[in-house]
């Protein structure tokens, strides 16, 4: 009879196994990009000390028209080096929120243009008490930051 279970956990482990095996092969895997520098900040290796450095004007928050915006304009800035961003309101789950493509068809490759949208969203007034910030680069580390809405409050 133990033989049995034994078995049975054996197969169920096994189509876990492959179960696992084929949600990882459909999941798109980020490949760390070349680190060349190009002078045009377009790589971790160029934007991550800045970023490094400019860590506490990420975000900012600021009431208006009745809401709280989340900024991420800094970040936009320096997107080019980067793969992913997450942002947690209140402690809460990591969203991802999409950055605009890199213009490297022109001199200024992190500029940010109508096109590529507005770089904040609205939420309730007074509801945005904390914000963590989580950065992918394109080679593949991350930094990650949490501001309170008094450390990054705007008039």
């Amino acid at each position: 009879m133990l033989d049995i279970i034994l078995a049975v956990f054996a197969i169920a482990a096994a189509q876990d196994d492959a179960g696992a095996a084929a949600s990882v092969a459909t999941t798109p895997a980020l490949v760390a990009e070349p680190q060349t520098p190009t002078g045009k900040f377009t790589t971790a290796t160029e934007v991550k000390p800045i970023l490094s450095a400019t860590k506490a004007n990420w975000i900012a928050v600021r009431d208006y028209g009745g809401q709280d915006l989340i900024y991420v304009t800094h970040l936009w800035a320096w997107r080019c080096g980067l793969v992913g961003m997450a942002v947690a309101v209140n402690d809460g789950a990591p969203q991802d929120w999409p950055l605009p493509d890199c213009h490297t068809d022109t001199a200024t490759p992190n500029a940010i243009l109508q096109s590529d949208g507005v770089p904040y969203r609205a939420h309730p007034r007074g509801s945005v008490q904390s914000v963590t910030v989580t950065l992918t680069y394109d080679d593949l580390s991350v930094a990650s930051a949490r501001f309170t809405r008094a450390e990054v409050l705007i008039p």
